[in-house]
This record gives C-alpha cells, sequence and structure tokens, in this order.
C-alpha cells in the first residue's frame, strides 16, 4: 500500500460525522412511562446521545423506541448491538412493545429489516454503510480507550448522524473513561477531553509524586501501596480544581442519567425496588498460608489468587450450603476451578463456561429464565450485563475488586419486576479483607459520581471542538 493510501486510510478511521442531527419524534407509544417518554425524547432530538439508567428503568424499551424514529426519519435500518444472550432478550421485548425487529448472527439480515440486532462479537461481519444509526447496549463495554472492542466500535459508529449509547454502570470507578463515550458519540475525543479538563502533573512534580508513593509502596499500608500501583496506571491524570463544574455540565449535555425516575423530576411509586440485604461471611481458614502461623490480609493480586485457590473447598462449600433450599439461586464465580467444583455440589445446577458454545450459554439462560434450572453458575465477565432475572431473589456471590461486575450481576435479579426482598450474599476469606475494602471504596465512588452527575442534569452546556471558521481582523498598526 502506498505511503498517501495508508494516510488516507489513517484519515477515514478518525473522521467522524458531526451533524446535529436530531429531530422532534414521531414514535412514542403508550407503553412508555412518562421519565421513559422523556428520555426518548431527548435523545432523539440530540441524535447522538448517552443515557446512564439504573438497572430495571427500561432501556431496551428506550432504545428500541429511539431506534424506531431513526427508521421513520430516515427510512434506513439501525443497527442495536448487545451482549451475547441480550440480543435474543430485546427481540422478545421488540414484539412485546410492538417494535419490529430481526436477529442476525451472521451478518445477513432480511432486505426488508429495519431494526437488526446483533452481539458485539459479531460486528466484523456487517458494514456501516447499510445502517443509519447504531444502538450500543450495555456500552460500558467501551470504556477501556485501548480496548479492541471500543475502537473496532468507535470505528464502525463513527460515520453515522445517530447514535445512542445505554448502560447502568457508566465509569464507575474513573470519570475519565467517560471520554471513550463521549468520542464514540462524535463529541470531544478521548484525549481532547484530557486537556481540556484534566491536567497532567509535571516533570517535576511528577517525580515528586512518585518519590513519595514509592517510599509509600515499601510500607506495610495496603492501600498506600495500591495507591502507588494505580497511579503508575492512569499517568497522573487529575481534574482541574476549576473545572469540575465545567466537566460535568459538558457530560450532562450529551448524556442523562438516573437511578429513579426521581432523578428527572418524575414519581418513583410504581419503581420502587423490594429490600435489598447483603450479608458478609467471612471464613477463617482451617490452615493459614505457607509459612504462616495464622491468616492475615493478603497483599497484591498474586498473594489473592493465591488465598483464593488455598481456600477453593471451604469458600464452595459455603456457597453451596447457602443454596441448599428450593428456591432459584445464582452463584458468581471468578475461577472455573470455582465453577467445576460448585457443579458437584449442587446436582440441580448448571455452569456457564467461557467455553460453552453461544448456543448452549443461550439455552441455560432460557432455562433459568424459565425455571427449569433451579442454580445457575456463572462469572460476571460472562452473563452479568443485561439479563432479567426477576424470578430469582437469592445471590452468592465470591469477593472481587470488580465493582461494576458486583453491582451488575445483583441487578440481574434485584430490579424493577421483583417481588421478593433480595438476599445476596458475600463470601470472602480472611486473607481478602482488602479486597472487600476496597470494593466498598468503590462504592462509595461510584455513587458519587451519579450524584453529581444528577445534579448537574439540568445545567449542560454544550462544549464544541476548536473548529475557527470565522475570519480574524488583523489590526492595523500589524499592516505595516
Amino acid at each position: 500500500m502506498k505511503m498517501e493510501d495508508e494516510y488516507a486510510e489513517f484519515l477515514e478511521r478518525k473522521s467522524q460525522r458531526h451533524t446535529e442531527s436530531g429531530f422532534s419524534p414521531t414514535f412514542l407509544p403508550d407503553s412508555l412511562f412518562d421519565f421513559q417518554r422523556a428520555l426518548v425524547e431527548w435523545a432523539v432530538q440530540k441524535g447522538r446521545a448517552a443515557v446512564f439508567a439504573d438497572c430495571g428503568l427500561g432501556k431496551t424499551l428506550i432504545q428500541l423506541v429511539w431506534a424506531q424514529n431513526i427508521v421513520e426519519h430516515t427510512n434506513k435500518r439501525v443497527l442495536v448491538l448487545t451482549p451475547l444472550a441480550v440480543g435474543e432478550q430485546t427481540l422478545q421485548e421488540g414484539a412485546r412493545f410492538g417494535v419490529e425487529c430481526v436477529r442476525s448472527r451472521d451478518g445477513i439480515f432480511p432486505p426488508g429489516a429495519k431494526i437488526v440486532i446483533t452481539n458485539y462479537e459479531k460486528l466484523h461481519l456487517f458494514e456501516p454503510k447499510d445502517f443509519a444509526g447504531a444502538v450500543c447496549d450495555e456500552s460500558s463495554i467501551l470504556k477501556h480507550f485501548s480496548g479492541a472492542t471500543q475502537q473496532a466500535v468507535t470505528r464502525f459508529i463513527s460515520k453515522m448522524d445517530y447514535r445512542s449509547l445505554y448502560t447502568a454502570t457508566a465509569a464507575p470507578n474513573d470519570y475519565v473513561e467517560l471520554g471513550t463515550s463521549s468520542q464514540a458519540l462524535g463529541y470531544l475525543g478521548h484525549s481532547d477531553m484530557l486537556t481540556r479538563f484534566f491536567r497532567q502533573t509535571d516533570g517535576k512534580s511528577h517525580q515528586a509524586r512518585d518519590e513519595s508513593n514509592a517510599r509509600k509502596a515499601q510500607t506495610n499500608k495496603h492501600f498506600q501501596r495500591l495507591s502507588f500501583r494505580v497511579s503508575q496506571q492512569i499517568g497522573q491524570w487529575r481534574l482541574k480544581g476549576h473545572a469540575e463544574s465545567h466537566f460535568w455540565d459538558w457530560v450532562c449535555s450529551w448524556a442523562r442519567a438516573c437511578r429513579m425516575p426521581s432523578d428527572l423530576g418524575f414519581s418513583d411509586s410504581r419503581f420502587s425496588l423490594p429490600s435489598l440485604t447483603e450479608t458478609p461471611h467471612i471464613i477463617d481458614p482451617k490452615t493459614p498460608g505457607e509459612g504462616l502461623l495464622f491468616s492475615v490480609p493478603a497483599v497484591g493480586l498474586k498473594a489473592e489468587r493465591e488465598e483464593r485457590r488455598r481456600t477453593l473447598n471451604e469458600r464452595c462449600e459455603l456457597a453451596a450450603s447457602l443454596v441448599s433450599h428450593d428456591r432459584p439461586a445464582v452463584i458468581w464465580c471468578h475461577l472455573n476451578d470455582e465453577g467445576d467444583l460448585l457443579a458437584k455440589l449442587i446436582p440441580d445446577s448448571r455452569q456457564v463456561r467461557g467455553s460453552t458454545s453461544d448456543e448452549d450459554k443461550e439455552n441455560i439462560y432460557n432455562n433459568f429464565a424459565g425455571g427449569s434450572l433451579r442454580v445457575l453458575i456463572i462469572k460476571p465477565k460472562i452473563g452479568a450485563w443485561g439479563l432479567n432475572w426477576q424470578h430469582c431473589a437469592d445471590v452468592v456471590q465470591f469477593a472481587s475488586h470488580s465493582y461494576e461486575q458486583y453491582y451488575q450481576s445483583i441487578r440481574r435479579c434485584w430490579r424493577f419486576g421483583q417481588d421478593h426482598p433480595v438476599k445476596v450474599d458475600i463470601i470472602a476469606t480472611t486473607g481478602e479483607a482488602h479486597v472487600v475494602d476496597n470494593m466498598n471504596r468503590k462504592k462509595i465512588t461510584a455513587g458519587r459520581m451519579f450524584d453529581r452527575l444528577v445534579a448537574h442534569m439540568n445545567q449542560g452546556r454544550h462544549i464544541t471542538e476548536d473548529n475557527f471558521t470565522v475570519p480574524m481582523e488583523v489590526p492595523s498598526w500589524l499592516e505595516h
């Protein structure tokens, strides 16, 4: 390939359609709740928008109605991207609410199809030119700036006037991640956002901070050591003190967030959830780690992994005992060995592994949702997004550092339509004390982020890229 061709291809990948293409919606079915209607109207009028609505608030219906409006306005297709297994659920929701959809797993669909549903893994089988708009369901998948999926999705939808993102957990622990959502929508890119609202410590300050953190890393204080590792990963980006309000106003210019309808000024009466009880179970292992007289908190990921493997039997036996009843239950594990042992300990259970075929995964999900399977054993990174399991009110979790996975896995069951109090049992060992503490810290951070989003909701200002189109007047004294 010639150099000029390579450069042209580079520019094509980086280019975006920036037209403000919103319009007044023409399709607003009576099945929409008042707050859902308000979100649809806003997103259609924006044309390119993100909806950060909590689990159970009807994001599937909102995105399908948004897509139908694009279809009616352009007479062209819309592609809906979902996690695996959520596609079938989205198809069922479309039939339920009168929005005609088709599902494609191979890039082929009927000529008359207008709303096409597929999962993210099949995106490479489709062509952007075939669609006027795109929906990204569970769009937190885009949060990693350097991730292959994020880059592929952003490039695919970048030529479309109409784009919408939907997730319940937008960047729960790192505000910088919001830049990838903005970039996917065609607003400020990730780097532009950093330049405008954040600052990076200069060389001298950076060195001083590194030296300070390095000293802390030698201490026995876990969170000081953790802070040192994290600081190396995020590049010392800090939100500018004077820019915090402007930053959240900017986010709210292209996103809407709500945990309950009242965040948008509507009544919560029909969306009150049953109680949620989170019960920690701390196991004191029968035998301490190698070279130790008693169990102590593990420090570092390697030590934590060793702790999990050493206590595998004790943790799985406790998990099995917690679901020794006749009610539906889901157990979220993190290791294949955990899932294998749990499947042996619980006769009326099925395990979903990464190696399970897509077809088998969907069958197991459907059997669990339909009630023919009592206990589901699964990893959060496989099935914690988008699925509706309101029939289940018993959840067992193994301790983890990922707040997003923890939150999403609980909200599969604790969501609108759940009729029973939800019980969550969290299993950890004394060696995983830092894991539990870190999760609690992340929970607080995520709450603060949503608080800021909601607080600035109605004060959003639209901040555009610097495109200077007005000619500058040269002062007369410079002309001579």
